[in-house]
């Protein structure tokens, strides 16, 4: 069945190019060209599989639109563009829950190949048996999607979870930003590792009792991260 992607994006020339290229790659595509718009088609449609969200609309910009789904608990990933080579809007709009980004001006090219990359990993479920998996005093439970540390729950993007859930079952291994990339956010070719680097501070404000001083998630300098056990 085709998967349906929701575009949201104010310039009706990008909105053409990427529906054009979308239907072509056997995707099912609607549109908004505002925020607002975008909010309602959301709360009245749940089949979207994706939203391409564009930082920059009318009414409602994009980076409220991410906070409005994610505090609503809509977690259908997010694709976010940026006209901006900005990094505080990047940073932020991964905080607020979007799944990745790309910044304008892009290639179709580029755009179905993270779009297939996030549904892939979207579309799969930790394996390992479901298996839980008890590191210290953090437990993670892949089946649920959920984790808790001293007995209190913790709650997580979806990405957070795949990014924890991939360290934990590598536990001890160092592993370096490039193998993140492929491993959680499945892309076949190096890319802005600064994604990682944004995620992985979020885990440690979550689980670390000092996220400054990080005692599960070790950074190895030059060469990646390593979750460990914390030692006594």
């Amino acid at each position: 069945m085709a998967q349906k992607i929701l575009i949201v994006d104010d310039e009706k020339s990008i909105v053409t190019l990427l529906k054009y290229n979308l239907e072509k790659a056997g995707y099912i595509t609607d549109t908004a060209f505002d925020g607002k718009e975008a909010i309602q088609k959301i709360e009245q449609n749940n089949d979207y599989n994706l939203v391409v969200l564009d930082l920059m609309l009318p009414e409602i910009d994009g980076m409220e639109v991410c906070k409005c789904l994610r505090s609503n608990k809509n977690d259908t990933p997010i694709l976010m563009l940026t006209a901006k080579d900005d990094e505080f809007d990047k940073i932020l709009g991964l905080e607020l829950g979007a799944d990745d980004y790309l910044t304008k001006p892009f290639s179709p090219k580029e755009v179905i190949a993270r779009i297939k990359a996030i549904l892939r990993r979207s579309n799969m479920t930790p394996t390992s048996q479901y298996s839980t998996i008890r590191i210290g005093e953090l437990i993670i439970y892949p089946e649920r999607y959920e984790a808790e540390i001293n007995s209190n729950s913790i709650t997580f993007t979806r990405k957070e979870f795949e990014l924890l859930y991939f360290l934990a079952t590598n536990k001890g291994k160092v592993i370096s930003r490039d193998q993140l990339l492929s491993g959680v956010w499945d892309y076949d070719f190096v890319g802005d590792t600064r994604i990682v680097d944004v995620h992985i501070s979020h885990l440690r404000e979550k689980i670390e009792p000092n996220s400054k001083k990080p005692v599960y998630i070790k950074t190895v300098r030059g060469l990646g991260y390593k979750l460990e056990e914390p030692r006594v």
